[in-house]
């Protein structure tokens, strides 16, 4: 195993044992109400200001047809990735800047540098830079069926 893939390795399992094993953190963050009547980007425009970096992709050893992936992504300020669902659950690991989430039917969880968040299989939700001014980076780290991963618009 290459050091780099040691180190990713390592991240995946940090951030799901920080998002799982303290989940006070995010409910903190989750107490912050955003309403979507604020100063929500426009999403009729769809993705964009937005660029993934694939850190890593690898099929899980003991765990036929399953695989990992690591992306780590930056939204330009403003940028927003509207309403869409991931059939595979996704650890979020905010770097830097803020970022604002808010799965259907609950209210908006703003996170910042160091707050981590779960999101299970199949919850559809959005997510954006609030900024005007700062970029926001995130990790994201996938585990689920191989190739199937990708996230699925859903109809505003």
């Amino acid at each position: 195993m290459t050091h780099r893939t040691f180190i990713l390795f390592a991240a995946v399992a940090l951030a799901s044992l920080l998002t799982l094993a303290n989940p006070g953190r995010a409910q903190q963050s989750m107490s912050q109400p955003f309403s979507f009547d604020a100063d929500m980007p426009d999403a009729t425009r769809g993705k964009q200001g937005i660029t993934h970096t694939a850190l890593l992709r690898s099929d899980l050893a003991r765990a036929a047809g399953q695989e990992v992936i690591v992306w780590d992504t930056e939204y330009a300020p403003r940028a927003i990735n509207p309403r869409h669902y991931h059939p595979a659950a996704i650890t979020f690991h905010i770097l830097s800047g803020t970022a604002v989430f808010q799965e259907e039917g609950k209210p908006a969880v703003t996170l910042k540098a160091g707050d981590s968040l779960f999101v299970p299989a199949g919850s559809t939700h959005a997510h954006w830079n609030p900024s005007h001014t700062e970029n926001m980076r995130f990790l994201e780290f996938i585990v689920g069926a191989k190739d199937k991963s990708r996230p699925q618009p859903r109809p505003q």
